[in-house]
């Protein structure tokens, strides 16, 4: 213990030696530390205070000493640094040197280089690259400050000013890589080049560049040259540009949007694209773009955008459009085709966190009817007639018991120019409350406590007009609006056995606003309908008790190799409903010819907002069965002998129906089949029917006659068929598609679909060459009848189509792909675009065709694909207008 005690007094007097690497960096040649006194020599004191420190003699002359006045040649931040070889210090000169892989690293600046010599006096540190008799340049200078990189032969740099000179450098900023004989910093974000070479080709021999004897280039803002010449795998080109102006800003900045050439002999010459991009605040920013052709047409688009974190975020788009078309038909008496219309797209959301139990969203597509028509080169939205809006606010109290939302509700059809509006509609919802239920309970609730009754009221208002011969008069006219009060009441019961029973009762009333009357007119030969205004009410109740199962099935293969097992689960269900007829007084027959014979029922509710109930009683029972079945096969991709994986066959498979035990006649309803699979993960199958055990009369209505006394089966009244798959190759770099395609999260939903729309419309630009082919087949098919308006005769439409996407790589660097719309009602291609490109590296060629379609147009573009020289493009356009 003494000993120990001995050596810790020992190191305590031991004053170590300061650091030999820190006498380049020193302020005095003496440091002194804070409230500390020493002797001199001489007897002087020194006594140091913090900022200063006082002096006294022997003479008793006190002189102060400023310790905080460092040397002029001092550097203002560490300096870490390393050598593979060896740092020689020579103290006389203060210059440090290093060799062999040297690396300095001081603030935001790293040095690489084979020697590296600082000079403390000057500031200056100099960079060289060394030399090998077998592998020539060894360890170049590589100067890296911020995001700007550079390498170069030499490198001379003052660390004081910022200021430098390199031979023979290599510069990349941002996207751009620069190639100066020399390069002159003459501050930490700006540089002067001579005889540079620029381009955002990233190869050592870029495929393309430009050729300028001075380049000044400012970090994250803009470089500007004199007079280029542009170079193609190192031969220039006999033309020249006066100079060159190439932004380097990073994140969103204001600026011009240049426009693209386009000719079309039925609009004209024209520019298309030309705007401006104008950043308003971290939140905001709009974009203004248009289009001008020489025949008179323009189009203007006006896009604000507004995101803030936490909060909403949503973007606004106002196009306004005047189309004039020339007329290629020779019987036209007017010159051009003139038509002025508007469209404005509105997409809002706001943060759930915002506000807690209260939100606030907006999807508007809404427009002229004749907007999509004349939108050129995107035949998507030229065939998109059906548009619909909503906006929506609501709230929650009570953790979510009570629900209200106000919303304003829009859809049209462009092909009949019929617009409807919806505003307001009210909903108002009270979750399932248990009356009997006590506040406080434990255990397992009594089955007469699961009684449970819920409320669900709306409010809707609807106005309709046609955009073609729109007033506010007539809108006011077709105003109509309705009240609906929805009151279930539902008891579960414990299960009985395999069974799970459940009864109901249902309440329902609804409020009108108008009823139709119609009559037979003998004058006009004619049947006239007419609308009285006023207050009217409907009720409906209905009465029910349902119960339901589940039964497996397994069937074992323990003798084959491929398939292990076929598993069948049946889900049968069964209920007894009573409801009266609450409605017979507003169900009306009317004659429909002149002949005085044929009659129709007609319900004096129809056509309103919220719909009629169905006449009659009914008191009988609904019943139904689905079916699921799928495969247990050896998964040949697991190595073990255990290992399975089950394949769906039938998603489901289902029948439902009903029979009317009170009715005198028609007791059947009709059934419905239902079907859904998706075969070996790839192919979608989807189909439905409805069958009528019933026939019908001349005139297309139901008798009371079944067909299958008959030998018949039933009567198909409509039904749907719809296929799809989607087959691609194996991807060359191994990626998933998540991981090919990355959902951005601050997009709205909208907005997605906006950026898969305009992928849709420019499949060249979205090319993927690392998957060799793929390709989507969609089918589809279905057939309805509906009654005629002159209330005697039944219609059957029938509608298929076939649709088709893909492509496939004709080489590595070559892909072809296209798709199309075949429509076999008129047996006509109703779209088709064809593209094909070339991969080349720091460039690309698109070619896009569409021959067939509103929009026939043909367009070649050749561009960089880097940002800042995506203008700098060759393109050629045409499209043409079929009337």
């Amino acid at each position: 213990m003494l000993l120990t005690a001995i050596t810790f007094i020992t190191d305590a007097k031991y004053k170590s030696p300061e650091p030999f690497f820190k006498l380049l960096t020193a302020c005095t040649d003496t440091t002194i530390k804070n409230d500390t006194v020493i002797k001199t020599a001489k007897d002087t004191s020194i006594h140091n205070t913090g900022d200063s420190a006082t002096l006294k003699d022997t003479s008793g002359t006190i002189i102060t000493v400023d310790t905080l006045n460092y040397s002029k040649d001092s550097i203002d931040a560490p300096i870490d640094y390393s050598a593979e070889d060896s740092g020689v210090l020579i103290i006389k000169d203060k210059k440090f040197m290093l060799y062999g892989k040297a690396k300095a690293k001081h603030a935001d600046i790293a040095l690489d280089a084979n020697t590296i010599i600082y000079d403390q006096a000057t500031q200056v540190i100099t960079a060289y690259g060394g030399t090998d008799t077998s592998l020539g340049a060894l360890n170049k200078p590589k100067l890296v400050q911020g995001e700007t990189e550079s390498t170069s032969d030499t490198i001379a740099f003052n660390m004081k000013n910022q200021r430098g000179l390199t031979k023979n450098t290599y510069l990349k900023e941002g996207e751009m890589f620069v190639a100066a004989q020399r390069f002159k910093k003459i501050s930490k974000d700006e540089g002067f080049g001579y005889r540079t070479t620029f381009t955002t080709c990233n190869l050592d021999t870029p495929h393309f560049d430009f050729r300028a004897k001075k380049i000044k280039i400012i970090n994250n803002k803009i470089a500007v040259s004199g007079p280029a010449y542009p170079e193609f795998e190192g031969v220039p080109m006999p033309i020249a540009i006066p100079f060159g102006i190439f932004p380097l800003n990073r994140g969103r900045h204001s600026g011009l949007l240049p426009p693209q050439f386009a000719s079309s002999q039925d609009f004209g010459l024209g520019l298309e694209g030309l705007g401006y991009y104008k950043v308003l605040s971290d939140n905001y920013d709009v974009t203004i773009r248009g289009n001008i052709y020489s025949y008179g047409g323009w189009s203007v688009n006006i896009t604000p955008d507004y995101y803030k974190r936490y909060k909403y975020k949503g973007n606004l788009n106002l196009a306004i459009q005047k189309t004039k078309i020339l007329n290629s038909s020779p019987s036209s008496k007017e010159e051009f085709t003139t038509s002025n219309s508007f469209f404005i797209t509105w997409t809002h959301s706001r943060d759930p966190k915002a506000r807690p139990g209260t939100s606030f969203s907006a999807s508007v597509r809404a427009g002229s009817t004749k907007y999509n028509q004349y939108v050129t080169n995107n035949s998507y939205t030229n065939f998109q007639n059906q548009l619909s809006s909503s906006i929506t606010w609501s709230k929650n109290w009570s953790q979510g018991k009570y629900n209200l939302s106000v919303s304003a509700n829009h859809d049209q059809n462009n092909n009949l120019g019929l617009v409807n509006l919806r505003i307001p509609t009210v909903n108002f919802s009270a979750t399932t409350l248990y009356p009997l239920q006590p506040k406080d309970f434990v255990g397992i609730p009594k089955w007469y406590q699961k009684l449970g009754v819920s409320y669900t009221g709306t409010v809707l208002n609807q106005m309709s007009f046609y955009d073609s011969a729109f007033s506010f008069n007539k809108l006011l006219d077709t105003a109509q609006w309705g009240v609906e009060h929805r009151i279930p009441i539902s008891l579960t019961l414990p299960p009985l056995g395999p069974f799970t029973v459940s009864p109901s009762i249902s309440y329902s009333e609804r409020w009108y606003g108008q009823i139709l009357n119609k009559r037979w007119d003998d004058k006009t030969d004619s049947l006239i309908t007419t609308i009285q205004r006023g207050f009217y009410t409907a009720r409906e109740v209905s009465f029910g008790i349902s119960a339901n199962t589940r039964i497996f099935g397994t069937f074992n293969f323990p003798k084959s190799k491929g398939i292990k097992a076929i598993r069948h689960e049946v889900k049968p269900f069964i209920s007894m409903s009573y409801k009266p007829d609450l409605v017979s007084q507003y169900y009306k027959t009317v004659q429909i010819d002149s002949s005085g014979e044929n009659f129709s029922t007609y319900s004096v509710l129809q056509g309103g907002v919220l719909g009629t109930y169905s006449q009659g009683k009914f008191g009988g029972l609904s019943f139904g069965i689905d079916n699921l079945l799928e495969m247990k096969v050896k998964d040949k991709k697991d190595t073990s002998a255990s290992a399975t994986k089950k394949i769906r066959l039938i998603d489901g498979l289902g029948v439902t129906g009903g029979y009317n035990l009170i009715a005198d006649s028609l007791n059947w309803s009709p059934f419905s089949f239902s079907l859904r699979s998706t075969l070996f993960d790839k192919i979608n199958i989807t189909g439905s029917a409805s069958m009528d055990p019933y026939g019908v009369d001349t005139f297309g209505r139901r008798v009371n006659r079944l067909l299958w006394k008959e030998g018949k089966i039933g009567r198909l009244t409509n039904g749907s068929l719809a296929i799809s798959t989607s087959l691609k190759s194996k991807s060359k770099d191994g990626k998933t598609d998540k991981e090919r395609i990355p959902v951005d999260e601050t997009l709205t939903p909208d907005e997605q679909l906006q950026q898969l729309e305009y992928v849709r419309n420019n499949p060249s630009e979205f090319v993927d060459f690392d998957i060799p082919w793929n390709v989507s087949l969609s089918f589809s098919l279905s057939f309805y009848r509906t009654l005629s308006p002159n209330l005697k005769d039944y219609v059957t439409s029938i509608s298929s189509n076939l649709s088709v996407n893909g492509d496939f790589s004709l080489t590595p660097k070559w892909k072809i792909g296209g798709n199309t719309y075949f429509d076999f009602k008129t047996a006509k291609i109703q779209q088709l675009s064809m593209f094909i490109t070339r991969e080349m590296h720091c460039w690309q060629l698109a070619i896009n065709v569409t021959p067939v379609g509103l929009y026939r147009s043909f367009n070649i573009t050749l561009n960089p694909k880097s940002g800042i020289l995506r203008d700098l493009r060759i393109n050629r356009s045409r499209f043409f207008y079929s009337q």
